[in-house]
């Protein structure tokens, strides 16, 4: 606890006493400031869980860079942006191939078995059952209206939610792997100056939270500013780099961590697609998406404890506020 302060003089017994009182000061533990600090990042959960998503983003603008607040946040030093080729990439030991064409062997690797069971359970029942032909091929047209229907309805989502949540059963590999892959989205956007408002690792836990099978697990973010920008059909250069850097820090944590990236092909063809509305050409879009490789792997190296320890606080489902106040005390008065 602080504690005030009094500075007194006197002169001789034989002299009038002079008494120079100073202005009392309070010392202020890092303790009190963190204790500060917590409890606006407790407010800022609050706003979040009432969506109110501009007074939780200037909670946090109004603690941004303060002694004792939220030093990180937007605070991430970045690389200079250029055109870089792929062999500077190289000499930084980044194989953009392996970072930016994730094929998920895991997940089809179960999609392939559940089709192998499908089949072998379907001729094990004509055998037991003794079903006919005809009643073989209405189960099979039943089946194949279900996986249409999600299809249309659902853009797969009902099929996503069954294979994905086995993955999350039976896998280690794949729950690890999409625990670091939303962690490093969050980091990402938070050290760059974008609030995470919330997050998801199943596609279970989705549903349940959005209460629609057409939202995959993933990181959600406060990003008014950007929508208003496209819809005024101008995205400033500042708002693209960011978003551009969190759309790719999955895939390079992953990248970082297992040498390829599996997940994430559904945020690279998204940062696609935002290319394309904004006209940019090849060359250009190459710029842009080298530039961001880069950027984010670097800092996501200088960060690895960071990551590290803010996928354990998301394993165990910390809120937003929570998360923050991890990725603060990890780094600390480090280089950002």
């Amino acid at each position: 606890m602080g504690t005030v302060m009094h500075v007194h003089y006197s002169g001789s017994s034989c002299k009038p006493r002079l008494i120079l009182r100073f202005p009392s000061f309070r010392v202020i533990c890092s303790s009190e400031l963190s204790v500060s600090r917590r409890q606006v990042l407790k407010q800022v959960d609050e706003e979040l869980g009432k969506g109110d998503e501009r007074a939780a983003l200037s909670l946090v603008k109004d603690l941004q860079g303060k002694p004792g607040g939220l030093r990180c946040f937007g605070a991430a030093r970045q690389v200079p942006q250029r055109l870089y080729t792929l062999d500077e990439l190289k000499l930084n030991k980044i194989e953009a191939s392996s970072l930016l064409s994730p094929v998920d062997t895991t997940l089809g690797s179960i999609e392939r078995n559940l089709q192998i069971a499908a089949v072998v359970g379907g001729v094990s029942a004509w055998n037991v059952f003794g079903f006919s032909p005809q009643q073989i091929f209405y189960l099979s047209l039943g089946l194949l209206f279900l996986w249409t229907l999600d299809a249309i309805s659902f853009n797969g989502g009902l099929g996503s939610l069954v294979i994905d949540t086995i993955g999350h059963t039976f896998s280690q590999k794949y729950r690890n792997r999409v625990t670091q892959h939303e962690a490093g989205h969050f980091l990402i956007a938070y050290l760059v100056g974008i609030l995470p408002k919330g997050y998801t690792l199943t596609s279970l836990e989705a549903l349940k939270k959005e209460g629609s099978l057409n939202v995959q697990a993933g990181t959600a973010f406060v990003d008014f500013e950007f929508v208003e920008e496209v819809n005024a059909g101008k995205v400033s250069a500042t708002t693209l780099n960011k978003f551009a850097c969190v759309a790719l820090a999955g895939v390079a944590s992953e990248y970082l961590l297992y040498g390829y990236a599996e997940g994430g092909l559904a945020d690279i063809n998204q940062l696609d697609s935002l290319f394309r509305s904004l006209g940019f050409t090849q060359k250009k879009t190459d710029s842009q998406v080298r530039w961001s490789v880069l950027n984010t792997v670097l800092i996501l190296r200088r960060h690895e404890g960071a990551r590290a320890k803010l996928a354990e606080a998301m394993a165990e489902g910390k809120s937003v506020g929570a998360c923050i106040d991890v990725i603060e005390d990890t780094i600390g008065n480090a280089d950002i």
